[in-house]
C-alpha cells in the first residue's frame, strides 16, 4: 500500500501539506532534525531559503540511506527562526521542496521558534517516513 493522504472537504484546502496521512506499512524511519550543516559541520548560507534547501537536502539524504524517498514521508515538522522571511519566500521554498522531495505532501507543521541549537541556524526540518 502507498501512503494515503487524507484531506477532508470540510477543512480548508491544504496548500503544501496534507491534513492527515495513514498507512499500514511496517518499517518506520524517524528522521532527526536537520539544519543547514554541510559535511564539515558548518552552517551553509545566511538566509532562510539557502538554509532550508540544505536542511531539507540533509534530511532527504538520511531518508535515502534508510531506503526511503519523498513519497514515504508521513510527517514533517519545520522549525523556523525567521517566520516572516520564510513566508516571504514560500514560493522559492515550494520549488525546493518539489525538486528535493516531490509533489506529494506529508502531514506538516511549521513552528516559529526563538532560536535553534546552533545559533546560526534559521531553519530545522525533521520527519517520520513509513516504508514498505
Amino acid at each position: 500500500m502507498t501512503l494515503e493522504r487524507i484531506n477532508p472537504p470540510q477543512l480548508a484546502a491544504p496548500r503544501g501539506f496534507s491534513h492527515a496521512v495513514a498507512t499500514d506499512r511496517r518499517r518506520t524511519v524517524y528522521l532527526a532534525g536537520q539544519t543547514a550543516l554541510d559535511k564539515t559541520g558548518t552552517i551553509v548560507g545566511d538566509d532562510v531559503v539557502t538554509q532550508f534547501e540544505q536542511a531539507l537536502h540533509n534530511m532527504m539524504q538520511a531518508l535515502a540511506e534508510a531506503g526511503g524517498s519523498g513519497d514515504d514521508l508521513a510527517t514533517v515538522t519545520i522549525f523556523i527562526v525567521d517566520v516572516d522571511g520564510y513566508l516571504a519566500n514560500v514560493r522559492e521554498i515550494g520549488k525546493i521542496w518539489r525538486r528535493l522531495v516531490g509533489t506529494e505532501y506529508p502531514a506538516m507543521a511549521g513552528i516559529g521558534v526563538a532560536r535553534l541549537w546552533d545559533a546560526a541556524a534559521l531553519v530545522e526540518v525533521q520527519g517520520v517516513a513509513v516504508l514498505d
